[in-house]
């Protein structure tokens, strides 16, 4: 498995509801994309306007093909390059939620002496709890590989919730091909 993620800040007077229409017109079209257990298309519009796009991948040789292909043509000639965040899934819970509204992103350092194995066994068991909640379509924890952090990303059904632990994004579409 493969996770990543790149954002595009946009002008604090960008009309978002160009990116809504964008991503309602393109969403559609990774619907039966090989290889990709889900894409999300999301925004946040408060503090600043920012556009991205989070995949999980089942096949690893799909996102390269992806990258290096015709598809990413479309980013790089609306946005330019992106950075992209590349994670190795360490875990994946399906919820019970039948579509996401909001996505949460939380980080934190996995640190040098930590028993990293008693660690992944503790965020294994925090994964299950957040897909047993109802409200949850899927999560996944993945590892950073380059800066030994460990990242949670939470599909929620719920609309996005200021108070939750992590990042909050709006979901404005959720390709699910592999889920």
């Amino acid at each position: 498995m493969f996770a990543k993620q790149y954002s595009h800040r946009l002008p604090a007077d960008y009309d978002m509801g160009v990116i809504r229409r964008r991503a309602a017109q393109l969403g559609p079209l990774w619907d039966n994309a090989e290889g990709l257990l889900f894409k999300a298309f999301i925004a946040q519009e408060r503090g600043g306007n920012v556009y991205s796009s989070v995949y999980l991948w089942a096949d690893p040789s799909q996102a390269a093909d992806f990258l290096l292909g015709e598809r990413f043509q479309k980013v790089l000639d609306s946005f330019g390059r992106p950075h992209i965040e590349s994670w190795l899934p360490l875990d994946v819970q399906r919820g019970t939620a039948q579509g996401a509204l909001s996505l949460y992103r939380q980080e934190w350092a996995l640190e040098p002496g930590a028993d990293r194995a008693k660690v992944l066994a503790e965020e294994k068991r925090r994964n299950q709890q957040v897909a047993d909640s109802g409200d949850t379509f899927a999560v996944f924890l993945a590892l950073d590989v380059q800066a030994w952090r460990l990242v949670r990303v939470t599909l929620s059904a719920k609309p996005l919730q200021a108070d939750h632990p992590g990042t909050g994004y709006h979901v404005l579409y959720l390709a699910r091909p592999g889920i």
